[in-house]
């Protein structure tokens, strides 16, 4: 992923595709938390939580200008990077975990969407964690102007936070975390590869 990463900051064009890419799926997460909301019931954690997944959508969508201006505006397939892949990555995460936690807990209606809110976000987060600190590294290896040391902190306070409401859940919460989490793992590596073989096109 490091090698990745470097070779994208060091080409502008496709290092706003790449901050594009992070956008949508930023864009989406915050998307999917305020679909599992109740009508109701929604606390403090899950507004803040969607309202700092937008924030976070904007904020890569603006870090654009630094590195290709008038460029990838919109979130069309021309302008992703690996585009099916990561427009269907969060939903078939979603769609996996909904299926296991129905099979597992039988759930469904309002709590199914709660618990995979809580499964999914937490896989997301940890995720995050792994791969914005590698991106923050090859960004100062490039001495680029983009910088996402603030959606870092955000991240590691959002894992955080996932952490307490799926010990609320569950006193068994890490096991049925693990399987999530390798759901997750392998989508990501699809969406990975997919990624390098376009940069191979690319090349």
């Amino acid at each position: 992923m490091q090698d990745l990463l470097q070779h994208i900051v060091g080409h502008n064009d496709l290092h706003a595709k790449w901050l594009n890419t992070l956008s949508f799926m930023e864009n989406a997460g915050a998307r999917k938390i305020s679909a599992c909301e109740h009508p109701t019931l929604v606390d403090f954690i899950q507004l803040k939580h969607a309202a700092e997944e937008h924030r976070h959508a904007y904020y890569l969508k603006k870090q654009i200008a630094k590195v290709s201006p008038d460029t990838c505006k919109t979130y069309q397939l021309h302008e992703l990077l690996a585009p099916h892949q990561t427009r269907h990555y969060l939903h078939q995460l979603d769609m996996q975990t909904c299926r296991y936690i129905k099979n597992t807990f039988g759930l469904q209606g309002s709590q199914l969407k709660y618990a995979a809110y809580l499964f999914v976000t937490y896989a997301i987060e940890v995720r995050a964690d792994e791969l914005y600190p590698v991106y923050q590294a090859a960004l100062d290896k490039a001495a680029s102007k983009v910088m996402v040391r603030s959606i870092i902190m955000e991240e590691e306070g959002h894992l955080e936070e996932m952490i307490k409401q799926l010990q609320d859940f569950a006193p068994d919460w890490e096991t049925h975390a693990r399987h999530v989490q390798e759901l997750e793992r392998q989508l990501f590596g699809n969406w990975l590869a997919a990624i390098g073989q376009q940069l191979a096109q690319y090349a």
